[in-house]
């Protein structure tokens, strides 16, 4: 994460600007706190986070029980920051680029995904693919502290909790994050509910 004691000058030259991935967002935490309160919902699944940035997400799913961990990320950077930080809280996490994540698809059970909808093209693949992911039976949990490009036509809400999201102003008090299922679009746009 982006703190004086991280050392990630080593990992980006010195004067380099945090990336995206070295902060935790809003989805992520909510994803972090849910898994956190209701392991059952990982435990014993093989399990994939999607954009997963520096792999909290996919930390807190192996801390939780889940039997086989994969994340990606498309940030080469982003993906040795995984492999570190899992090996510094004492998991195994199997770290994959974009180009793995459709053939990962038959592999695992669970998918999550924090924060996938922070902007219009991104949100567009993002769901494009759950629902590909969905058609093949994969259950997609969804980690947003309330993006603008949200496709509510799709999700179930799960669990909400407070988060911080790190574009937060200092001293400013939680905001809410909220846990989704994604599904199917149905009759009049309502989500088919998706075991979770």
């Amino acid at each position: 994460m982006a703190t004086a004691a991280s050392r990630l000058s080593h990992l980006l030259g010195e004067g380099a600007a945090p990336p995206y991935w070295a902060f935790c967002w809003g989805g992520g935490l909510v994803l972090v706190e849910h898994l956190s309160r209701d392991p059952d919902c990982v435990r014993g699944r093989r399990v994939l986070d999607f954009g997963a940035g520096s792999g909290v997400v996919a930390i807190a799913a192996a801390l939780a029980g889940a039997s086989h961990v994969r994340a990606c990320e498309i940030d080469p950077v982003g993906r040795v920051a995984i492999s570190l930080n899992s090996a510094a809280n004492g998991v195994a996490v199997d770290v994959i680029p974009p180009d793995r994540a459709a053939d990962a698809v038959s592999d695992i059970d669970l998918m999550l995904a924090g924060d996938t909808f922070y902007d219009a093209t991104v949100a567009a693949a993002a769901t494009a693919f759950f629902a590909r992911c969905v058609e093949r039976s994969v259950s997609v949990l969804v980690g947003d502290p309330g993006r603008a490009h949200l496709p509510h036509g799709r999700l179930s809400e799960i669990a909400r909790y407070p988060v911080r999201d790190f574009a937060a102003s200092p001293g400013a008090a939680a905001g809410e994050g909220v846990v989704y299922a994604f599904g199917r679009l149905e009759d009049g746009g309502n989500p088919h509910h998706v075991a979770v």
